[in-house]
Formats: structure tokens, C-alpha cells, sequence
């Protein structure tokens, strides 16, 4: 079968419903929520934008059919989320982080884990998910042999799970009131039979169990609390805060992973995002290059040609515009490559962690070079290109960082012994 780039039918229309959602649905979100000052009265501001985009399927659309939902392949999630970024990445952001939140269950759900998904398959309210992963002193390390692991830790009580331990980032983990969202996947420690030694293997202990609003409410007020607000440079209406539980009780039904199951179904979760930040990578290099070439064709500051015809520009331009085709070839080959390989799971994973850290380091400097084209009306507010590069700051520190994650993650690929580096293009190579 020959290569082919083009779009078939069933890819063009996700496009397209994706453009037509992006721009008249999240577009006009922005001028809403920047009505707001405080980061978190913005990602307030977004919910009637997200009832939109739950009445429009794009919940059920991040759900496994075999759970009851209708989402498409990989490709397809890569191309929604490249069309919504391209738009408006903020607004965007929280609809993808509840994604994130249920790919747990996509990768790890039971039939009897149907009720958990049941509010977000309904197509009605505003239901928030988070994958509750990341802690105040980090968790690049906590893997490693010797260490402390995870500080949120879990203990079993008879029939019930104690869940203590603080969280931070983790996008939608509060909810719309901050008093819990609808169904987190928090990933702690068992410390049943009390702390493990220093030879014992830390993954022995990660779990991840499900904690949903129902939960947090029986167990009082005072079990789960937002200790900070967090505010950042880009995606300012994304709630992303430190949190606390605080005894926490949930019934042993919500154990999506028991202790030595967590660690693979988490990472296997930012497995999948990887893809999706390279997307969001791909929608910001898009768009400042719109927002370049646009200004470029139609300001000649005060010269004699429009500034296009300077070659300077255009040699920026032009890069720009190669490193985002070439960001969303690595990043649709990634998707293919997810699901359909060919080569084994560690093969298709290496372009997955690829296409992450490529296109999220490509999208920063894709901003940062049109930034230096313009000029110094790039330094106003009323242009997008400070804010571009506000977005695109995040994606090589967030959702796995390049340096303390990704990039260690591809370096135990290749180190180990059955490492095959061309795998996943031209499947597995004769052994010698």
C-alpha cells in the first residue's frame, strides 16, 4: 500500500467539525473569560463554553468504544486538537484535560467501573475528570530505587481506602466550585503495610484509585481543600491547583489499578497525551505563522515594499513554516504508528515521546522567531503573539517535562538491549 498523506473522509470531517467548533464556539470564549482578572474566576467563566463542547460529543469523543463511547483513532484526536489550538488554546485545554482524565479508564476500565463513566457518556451537564498525577515537590524521580515514591499515599482500612496527600497541576482536579471535580484518577502510594525499604522497587506501590464528587461530599468539607490558585504566563483559564485529601474514605470498588498496576496505566495515559501536546504544538506554530504572514503582507513599516518581500522575514517565515509541517508529519506518524504500528510497544512509544518534545520545543521557537520577524509590535498586547508564546511555553515543561521525563523516557529506550531504533517505520529488524 503507498504512502498517503491525504486526508480520508473520515479524518476531513473531524477537521472540519473541529474548525467550525473552534471558531464559533471557543473563539468567542476568550473576550468572556478575559472579562476576568483571577485565573480561576476565568477557568469559571469557561463552563458554559464546555456544556457547548458536551452537548457537541467531544466528551463521549474521548471515550473508548468498547466503554460506551464513540472516539475516533488517534489521528483523529491529533487533528481535532491541532484545530482547536489553532483558536484558542485555553478554553481548549480544559475539554482535553478531561480526556486526559478518563484515558485511565480507556486503558484500565472494567465493567463495573461503567457507573464512574456513566456522567460523561450523558452528553448533558458540564462533568469534569483529571488525571491527578503530579505533587508539590515532583514526581520526575519517584520511581527511582531508594526513593520516597509518591507523597499522596493510600492505606486500606477493611472494605475502604484512606487517601492522604497533596497534588498540584493537575488541570480540572478541583472542579467548577473548587470543592472536587466529578471523577479524579488519583495516583498514590499503598502504605498498608507501612513504608517500604530501600531496596524494594517503588512502581510495587503506585496505585490509582477514582475518587468522584459523591466521594469528597460524604467524607465532609474539610477532606478535600484547594490550597492555591495557581496562575500562569499562558492558559489563563485552565485550573490547574494545589490541592489537598485529606482522610479521604472510598469504597475498595474504586480501585481502577492495586497497588504494582498503577505506574504502567499512568505513563501508558502521557503515552497517549504525547501525541496530543505535539498537535497542540503543531495549532501554535500554525497560527503564528498566520499571524506573520498576515502582518507581513500588509505592513511595510513605512518602506517602499510590503515586508514579506524582505528576505530576512521570509527566511523566518519560511522556517517556521517547514518545522510545522514537518511537526505535524512526526506527530500524525505517531498516531498511526500508536495503533497500528508496525513495530512493538516500546517502537511506537519512542515516536510518540518524539513527537512530544519535538514539536513543543518547535512550537517555542516557531513563536519566538515570528516574534523577532515583526518586531517590536509583537511586544502589544493586541497582537497575538505574545500570548502564542505564552501558550507554547508550556508544552515542553508540562504533561511529562522534556528534560526531567521525556527525554530520560527515550534514553531507557535506547539503552535497552533489545532496542530496535527503526521499529516503527519499517517494522522489526532481522535479528543477527
Amino acid at each position: 500500500m503507498p504512502v498517503d498523506f491525504h486526508l480520508g473522509p473520515t479524518e476531513a470531517a473531524t477537521r472540519a467539525a473541529a474548525a467550525a467548533f473552534a471558531q464559533h464556539v471557543l473563539k468567542p470564549a476568550r473576550a468572556e473569560y478575559l472579562k476576568h482578572e483571577e485565573h480561576h474566576k476565568r477557568f469559571q467563566a469557561t463552563q458554559p463554553t464546555y456544556e457547548a463542547a458536551v452537548k457537541g460529543g467531544l466528551l463521549k469523543g474521548q471515550i473508548s468504544p468498547a466503554h460506551g463511547g464513540s472516539g475516533g483513532s488517534l489521528v483523529e484526536a491529533a487533528i481535532m486538537v491541532e484545530e482547536c489550538y489553532a483558536v484558542e488554546p485555553s478554553a481548549a485545554l480544559t475539554i482535553f484535560a478531561t480526556g486526559l482524565g478518563l484515558t485511565p479508564l480507556n486503558i484500565a476500565g472494567r465493567p463495573e467501573h461503567a457507573e464512574f463513566l456513566a456522567p460523561f457518556l450523558s452528553g448533558e451537564g458540564s462533568p469534569l475528570a483529571s488525571l491527578v498525577f503530579s505533587e508539590p515537590g515532583g514526581v520526575a524521580n519517584a520511581l527511582e530505587r531508594g526513593a520516597p515514591g509518591f507523597q499522596t499515599t493510600a492505606r486500606r482500612d477493611g472494605d475502604e481506602w484512606v487517601i492522604n496527600g497533596e497534588k498540584m497541576w493537575a488541570t480540572n482536579s478541583a472542579g467548577w466550585d473548587f470543592k472536587g471535580c466529578d471523577l479524579a484518577c488519583v495516583v498514590c502510594r499503598d502504605v498498608t503495610n507501612g513504608e517500604a525499604d530501600h531496596e524494594s522497587d517503588p512502581r510495587d506501590r503506585v496505585m490509582i484509585i477514582l475518587v468522584t464528587r459523591a466521594d469528597l461530599d460524604r467524607n465532609g468539607p474539610d477532606a478535600f481543600q484547594v490550597l492555591r490558585h495557581i496562575s500562569t504566563p499562558g492558559h489563563t483559564s485552565v485550573s490547574g491547583p494545589h490541592v489537598r485529601y485529606t482522610n479521604v474514605r472510598v469504597p475498595g470498588k474504586n480501585v481502577l489499578c492495586p497497588p504494582g498496576q498503577g505506574a504502567q496505566v499512568a505513563f501508558g495515559s502521557f503515552d497517549a497525551s504525547a501525541v496530543l501536546v505535539g498537535a497542540m504544538g503543531v495549532g501554535l506554530m500554525r497560527a503564528a505563522f498566520d499571524a506573520a504572514l498576515g502582518f507581513a503582507k500588509r505592513d511595510s513599516r513605512n518602506g517602499a515594499v510590503p515586508l514579506l518581500e524582505r528576505q530576512a522575514f521570509a527566511d523566518l517565515l519560511s522556517g517556521v513554516k517547514m518545522q510545522a509541517e514537518a511537526a505535524r508529519a512526526l506527530t500524525w506518524k505517531a498516531a498511526h504508528a500508536m495503533e497500528h504500528g508496525p513495530g512493538d510497544y516500546d517502537a511506537r512509544r519512542e515516536l510518540a515521546l518524539g513527537a512530544k518534545v519535538f514539536c513543543s520545543d518547535a512550537a517555542v521557537k516557531a513563536c519566538t522567531d515570528v516574534i523577532n520577524a515583526v518586531g517590536v509590535t509583537a511586544y502589544d498586547l493586541d497582537q497575538p503573539f505574545a500570548e502564542l508564546l505564552n501558550n507554547a511555553m508550556v508544552l515542553p515543561i508540562f504533561d511529562g517535562g522534556n528534560v526531567g521525563i521525556r527525554r530520560r523516557h527515550l534514553q531507557q529506550l535506547m539503552l535497552s538491549p533489545a532496542y530496535d531504533p527503526w521499529a516503527a517505520t519499517y517494522g522489526p529488524s532481522e535479528k543477527q
